[in-house]
């Protein structure tokens, strides 16, 4: 009744299935939906946490000065796409058991999770991903601050 669509079509739920849909749709939610379904509050979060960081790239690219507002939207997206990263390595790793007693407690025929290494690809390559955006917008925020600084002082210089 009030269970999602999702949930009430499918009671076995796949670790890798959840990993990749972590890896290739990041900040989209979609992975902690697929576990939880619409009611899961982190999957709402993520989602318009990228919508927002989209909203801020948007602004960025029209406001030649940059935006205090843009700036913390565009964050609030980078946390969503990490996060969702970091949920793919965490429940990757997870021991297939501990999945089964979580996620998977109402399955049909005993069916029993078995990574294997397609799991363990895909942490490796959100743990790639993950560590290589890291680095590329912490160094843009960087710079960003460091030319705000430069052009303040000018301004003050004159």
């Amino acid at each position: 009744s009030n269970q999602s669509f999702l949930q009430m079509t499918q009671s076995f739920r796949s670790k890798l299935r959840f990993c990749a849909l972590g890896l290739f749709l990041p900040g989209t939610g979609f992975n902690c939906f697929y576990l939880q379904g619409m009611k899961s509050f982190w999957a709402w979060m993520q989602l318009l946490s990228l919508l927002g960081g989209a909203m801020g790239y948007w602004l960025l690219q029209q406001n030649t000065s940059s935006s205090g507002a843009a700036w913390f939207l565009l964050i609030l997206g980078f946390i969503a796409i990490e996060a969702s990263w970091l949920t793919t390595i965490a429940f990757g790793l997870r021991p297939d058991e501990k999945w089964d007693a979580q996620f998977n407690t109402e399955a049909k025929d005993n069916q029993k999770t078995e990574s294997g290494w397609p799991v363990v690809i895909s942490v490796i390559l959100s743990l790639i991903l993950g560590a290589g955006v890291m680095m590329i917008f912490l160094a843009i925020g960087f710079e960003q601050f460091f030319m705000y600084q430069i052009e303040e002082a000018r301004k003050i210089s004159q």
